[in-house]
Parts: C-alpha cells; structure tokens; sequence
C-alpha cells in the first residue's frame, strides 16, 4: 500500500510538471514549433515507474499540447490532429520507457541516455507522420518544399537536435533523480 501510494504522489507530481513545462514551452521557439522540455519529466517517470507511467505521462503531454500549440493543426483537420498529438506523446513516453527497462540492469546511464534519445527520436517520428498522412499538402506549402524530406527539415530543423541535446546534456541529472526516487521509493 505505502509503495503504491508513493507511486501515486510521484506520478501525481510529475503530471504536474509535464503540465506547466509544456504550458511555459509555448514561448521557446526555434522555427516553426516550439521546442518542449516536458521529455525529460517523462523520462524520469518512465524509468521511476514503467513504461505504463511513461505512456500516461506522455499522453499529458499531447493532450496539453492539443489544447496549447495545435490550432493550425485543428483548423486542417480536428481528427488528424488528436491523433497526431496524443499518439506522439503516448509512444514516446512508452518506447522510452520500455527501453530504459530493457538496459537499466546493464548500466542505468545507458538506459537513461537510450531512453533520452528514444523520446524526442518517437516524439518526432509520429509528428512526422501524422504530418505526412493528415497534412501533407498544407506543410508543404508552410516549408515551401518539394519533398517530403524537405518539409521534414523545414517543420522540425533545429527544434529535434535541441530537445535531443537537451536530453543527452541532462541524462547525468536524470540518473541521479532515478537513483533518489528508487532509494525513496524502496525506503
């Protein structure tokens, strides 16, 4: 019971935090779209409590976007957009959080910078796709692009290599919070 109910909490809290930082991540632009801090909670909360707590806290992170930052999006095509938006947050916060639970034995800083690489890597992707199967014609003419690859570069460019950054310059960080809460956790 005392273990769930801290599960509870630390899920709770860090809810919170991946609302506040994706609602403060509308400001912080590189391009098109603003560049989102909220992986790095969602990874804490993947490797601290599965991959299940990785899904829903990614699944947070879309819905808020949905709410936030994808009124472009809605106004092409409201179905497209819903799905673009929480399947991208929901399976990055459950690859990475698979991918952490696959390494963490082997090297816990291994599995924290596999799993930092993992989320904006999926984030992206399905934002991607979802741009290609919904949006496709509108992106185009945003970016100005021929192909699709151009329109790739010209709607996610720098914004992907900061939030990787981000993730990998924070991974130590990562790993040092993990470690509390699984001490905490055990305690």
């Amino acid at each position: 019971m005392k273990e769930n109910s801290k599960k509870i909490v630390g899920l709770g809290l860090l809810t919170a935090i991946v609302i506040v930082l994706q609602a403060l991540a509308i400001s912080i632009r590189f391009g098109v779209f603003n560049i989102t801090l909220v992986l790095v909670p969602i990874i804490v909360g993947a490797a601290l409590y599965g991959y299940k707590a990785g899904a829903w806290l990614g699944g947070v992170f879309g819905v808020v976007v949905l709410f936030t930052d994808a009124g472009l999006f809605l106004a092409i095509n409201i179905p497209g957009t819903i799905l673009t938006c929480v399947l991208k947050g929901v399976l990055a916060g459950f690859c990475a959080g698979l991918v952490y639970l696959a390494l963490e034995k082997k090297s816990q800083l291994g599995a924290v910078i596999t799993a930092g690489i993992v989320a904006p890597v999926v984030n992206t992707g399905v934002f991607l796709l979802g741009c290609r199967l919904f949006f496709y014609e509108t992106v185009k003419g945003w970016t100005g692009a021929d192909n699709f690859i151009g329109v790739a570069v010209g709607l996610v460019g720098i914004n992907f290599f900061v939030e990787l950054a981000i993730n990998l310059v924070l991974a130590a960080a990562i790993v040092q919070i993990v470690k509390i809460g699984k001490r905490h956790a055990n305690s």
